[in-house]
């Protein structure tokens, strides 16, 4: 009996040394999207950051494809053992689980164990200079008058830029052309060459343009005015508080990571998050950081995809 009881003892004890020794090897940090833009920015300062913290390289991996599912999906089917990160973003878990209902192969809310939101980023909806409207207004004005001449781009069908557009479409009673492109960088081109008539894009990537003249901005999507476009309203300032805030993009782990590894990853990552290279090249990126524990960026996914599900109501923008 005494034989056994140290046995189990000593099986205990390694079971407890093993989990304290988490990371013991390298991590990968999956960006559902191409290596370029805010969201990999994070990644990869999160990546430095918090390897400085665990002791162990984060090594990111880009695995773009079908709007962020492609590398989602490698996210969840992945071991539960916190060494396999994701880069949860409004698309992935927000927009996508509403447009592709029932097409998915993750659950946003099953598949996933939260570990920690990192920032937020505005969005923009800005037209070409060849249009004739200097604000939000005119520019529904204008669409009213002539419903279905005026065009949108976006990074693609079924994209956050198409639901947040087809969705405002919807509140305004206005009626735009929808013209997806196969990425942010062809949308973003064709708009500042006048192809097509407006864009919505993160501030970050849209702001060099409109600083430029080569784009007029309209209106924000976040929660207040951006210091970096301080003349330009916020849609809920324009009257659609239906429109919510800005994306967010943070980390995920598989469901099942057990809860000590999570909390060492959210410490870790929160660690990273004060350190003043971090906040200055976020900050740069027109990002604001909005770390949180792992419950509370699980709320922040079901308020994201409740928000999209009454927005496909509206507007009818889910893909078939």
């Amino acid at each position: 009996m005494f034989a056994r009881a140290t046995l189990a003892a000593g099986v205990l004890a390694l079971a407890g040394a093993a989990q304290a020794e988490f990371p013991d090897h390298s991590i990968r940090l999956i960006v559902p999207f191409a290596a370029s833009g805010t969201t990999d920015l994070a990644a990869r300062l999160v990546a430095e950051f918090a390897g400085r913290e665990l002791g162990q390289t984060i090594v990111v991996e880009n695995r773009a494809g079908a709007g962020g599912s492609l590398g989602m999906e490698q996210v969840a089917r992945a071991a539960a053992d916190g060494y396999t990160l994701g880069m949860a973003t409004m698309s992935t878990h927000g927009t996508n689980p509403v447009v592709y209902a029932g097409r998915l192969r993750y659950d946003p809310i099953k598949d996933f164990a939260p570990v920690s939101n990192v920032a937020t980023v505005p969005s923009v909806f800005a037209v070409h200079p060849s249009v004739p409207a200097k604000t939000m207004q005119e520019f529904i004005a204008l669409a009213k008058a002539e419903p279905g001449k005026y065009t949108y781009a976006s990074p693609g069908t079924g994209s956050l830029g198409n639901a947040n557009v087809e969705h405002f479409a919807a509140l305004a009673g206005i009626q735009l052309l929808h013209i997806p492109y196969k990425g942010g960088g062809p949308a973003m081109n064709d708009a500042i060459a006048g192809q097509v008539n407006a864009i919505t894009d993160n501030l970050p990537s849209a702001l060099a343009h409109i600083r430029a003249g080569r784009l007029r901005a309209l209106a924000v999507l976040g929660e207040q005015r951006s210091p970096m476009l301080p003349d330009v309203p916020t849609y809920v300032e324009l009257g659609y508080p239906q429109m919510g805030g800005g994306g967010w993009f943070g980390i995920v782990a598989p469901a099942g990571t057990p809860k000590d590894v999570v909390a060492r990853l959210n410490s870790a990552i929160h660690a990273a998050m004060k350190q003043p290279e971090f906040i200055t090249k976020m900050e740069e990126a027109g990002a604001t950081l909005i770390p949180g524990t792992p419950e509370r960026f699980g709320e922040q996914i079901g308020e994201a995809i409740q928000r999209y599900q009454r927005a496909a109501k509206i507007a009818k923008f889910q893909v078939e």
